[in-house]
């Protein structure tokens, strides 16, 4: 299997999600919230309603399809990475896999857990990344 582009995505169908995973809405990666499902009617098949918060934007999106319908998955990877430097909102970090460096754009309360030199957890999804929390065994 070859390497994954970060736009990486794979599909499912809609009867396959399950609450806290994720799934693609408006080309956005998000985490779903909860899945409700209706009995099929005489001339149709059931539907799901699915709610789901974006990862990178924190914005509630909700769809109804046939649960029968395909849908796309984000590939998500999670990497541990060094904080090198924290300018405002802006964190600089290194990836401790590659070594290659890169910028997040953070919260003000998030950025006030972070210091230089410490490890933390990022998430890529879809070519873009964000801080998921404090490396575990850093405590």
């Amino acid at each position: 299997m070859g390497a994954r582009t970060p736009m990486s995505t794979t599909q499912a169908e809609v009867r396959q999600l399950k609450e806290g995973r994720y799934v693609v809405v408006d080309e956005q990666p998000c985490k779903i919230l909860s899945i409700s499902t209706s009995k099929p009617g005489k001339h149709g098949a059931a539907k799901a309603k699915i709610d789901t918060v974006g990862i990178f934007d924190g914005v509630r999106r909700s769809f109804v399809a046939p649960v029968s319908d395909k849908c796309k998955i984000p590939i998500i990877d999670k990497k541990k990475a060094q904080v090198i430097n924290i300018s405002g909102k802006t964190v600089n970090l290194m990836d401790l896999e590659t070594y290659a460096q890169f910028e997040i754009t953070t919260t003000e309360h998030e950025v006030g857990q972070l210091q230089p030199g410490q490890e933390i957890m990022t998430m890529e999804a879809m070519g873009r990344r964000a801080f998921m929390g404090l490396d575990e065994e850093e405590t």
